[in-house]
């Protein structure tokens, strides 16, 4: 059987784009062929796509790293290069997606949901692009964006109707055995349960899937016992089953047991408190003969070994979950959108450097084979051309102070 594993990091990172052609046109009796360099192709994207056919985060243990296809360059006859396969990485539905400072980038709730994690590189441009009337013989390409690269963390909220919750060893498990086709581990010690069952409960006219959540104790809410982790998958239930303990050997009195419980929920989400909840006495086939459990503190009691009352359980269950489904509006993916930047800035640092920030200068570096001096020029053109200079010198860019535009760093020299 293998392990459920409900976080992970994940790297993902875009296919870098292919490089243009330096290249010309030569054929008999063709003295003036020009040039005829095609276009790098552009790198391809990871997307993570939410699969209900994945059940948990385990392929990213101890493999967390995917990459897109890389695009290829492009050749002489202005042939361009391919571009570069997206990778589509599966995770399960229910999976929110943070970067390393926690911020929330997406939320995939239905099957099928997307969410671009790396964007691909652009392709280089050959050089028959630069062809121009003061540009006669361009002897330069584009190099291949380099695709983007990030770390992501991944944490798996389980999408359930029903959530069981209740203390350890309380009967959960054998519970969720006898009304689904769930195998979770049984026996009589607390703690049995270390991970999230997930059950499909059938009748006439339902079908609802029950998650047996581990054993909750006091403090869970501040993280003892690994509440935070168990408590997750509580987040997204519909509709919240408290089991209570009403055996003779019980760990505290079924009040108590419902104090802690609501007081754990409400600490760790107060809106957990307005859901649909049924309190279910548990382990009555066990109960002290002379114990007096008030109505309204316990809707049913019930044993999952006897079976005892299960049938109507099923159907309270089977209640609520219409009722809540049929309330909620339809859930869609929560994804933070990344509009292309646009412009630039110039930030002067503490040791009297400058550096350009933004997408296109950057570009007009990165791109660039600077050991060219006809790339050079022109990527210096290009500089000039969206405002660089003038910004630098705004900004009170002196002679010889430092300037940094991604990877390259040279000394200003301000337009004559």
């Amino acid at each position: 059987m293998s392990a459920f594993v409900d976080e992970a990091n994940l790297n993902v990172r875009g296919g870098d784009g292919g490089a243009g052609c330096v290249s010309f046109r030569r054929e008999a009796h063709v003295p003036k062929g020009g040039p005829d360099g095609g276009d790098g192709g552009s790198g391809g994207d990871v997307w993570l796509v939410a699969d209900r056919n994945v059940a948990s985060l385990l392929a990213f243990r101890d493999h967390p790293h995917r990459r897109a296809g890389s695009g290829t360059h492009g050749q002489g006859k202005r042939r361009h290069g391919a571009s570069g396969d997206d990778l589509e990485v599966h995770v399960p539905v229910g999976t929110a997606i943070h970067d390393f400072d926690g911020e929330l980038l997406a939320d995939l709730v239905n099957d099928g949901d997307r969410w671009l994690a790396a964007e691909g590189g652009r392709g280089g441009k050959g050089n028959a692009r630069f062809l121009s009337n003061r540009r006669r013989v361009p002897t330069f390409a584009e190099q291949g964006e380099v695709g983007e690269e990030r770390w992501l963390h991944l944490e798996l909220k389980l999408l359930a109707d029903v959530a069981l919750v209740g203390y350890p060893n309380v009967g959960k498990s054998t519970l969720i055995s006898r009304i689904s086709a769930a195998k979770p581990k049984i026996a009589d010690y607390p703690f049995t349960t270390l991970e999230p069952n997930l059950g499909v409960v059938r009748t006439d006219d339902a079908e609802f899937v029950v998650a047996d959540i581990p054993g909750l104790i006091e403090g869970a809410s501040e993280g003892r016992g690994l509440g935070h982790q168990f408590l997750r998958h509580i987040e997204r239930a519909r509709v919240l089953v408290l089991l209570i303990d009403l055996a003779a050997n019980a760990s505290a009195p079924p009040g108590e047991q419902l104090e802690v419980l609501l007081r754990e929920l409400g600490d760790y989400r107060p809106e957990l408190l307005e859901r649909p909840r049924i309190v279910v006495g548990s382990r009555a086939d066990v109960a002290a003969p002379d114990l007096d459990v008030p109505d309204d503190l316990v809707e049913l009691q019930i044993s999952g070994v006897t079976g005892d009352r299960l049938p109507e359980l099923v159907g309270r269950m089977a209640t609520e979950v219409g009722a809540a489904r049929a309330a909620e509006p339809v859930v869609d993916a929560f994804v933070v959108l990344r509009p292309a930047a646009e412009g630039f800035r110039v930030v002067r640092h503490d040791d009297g450097s400058f550096e350009v920030i933004g997408r296109e200068a950057v570009r007009a570096v990165a791109l660039s084979d600077l050991t060219n001096l006809d790339a050079l020029a022109y990527a210096q053109h290009r500089l000039r051309r969206i405002g660089v200079d003038r910004a630098l010198a705004r900004a009170g860019a002196k002679e010889g102070d430092t300037v940094h535009i991604g990877a390259l760093s040279f000394d200003y020299e301000p337009d004559a």
